[in-house]
């Protein structure tokens, strides 16, 4: 499962792997469950974190913008 302790990079890596595992043929239906509550874990906490640097330069754009 994710792991807190990686980077956005690795997780991403991560997910991209798994989907193309998914998308093998030569799965068993017990290895294809496995995998894909994996995939949606790893989906989950990137996009947390794509939320969390969104929101951190939400506050900075609206200064920026009000500067000019």
């Amino acid at each position: 499962m994710a792991k807190k302790g990686k980077t956005f990079e690795e997780q991403l890596g991560r997910l991209e792997e798994t989907v193309q595992r998914l998308e093998q043929d030569e799965l068993s239906l017990d290895e294809m469950l496995k995998l894909y509550a994996e995939g949606v874990e790893l989906a989950r906490s990137c996009r947390e974190r794509l939320d969390e640097a969104s929101a951190r330069l939400q506050p900075e754009a609206g200064e920026k913008e009000g500067e000019q």
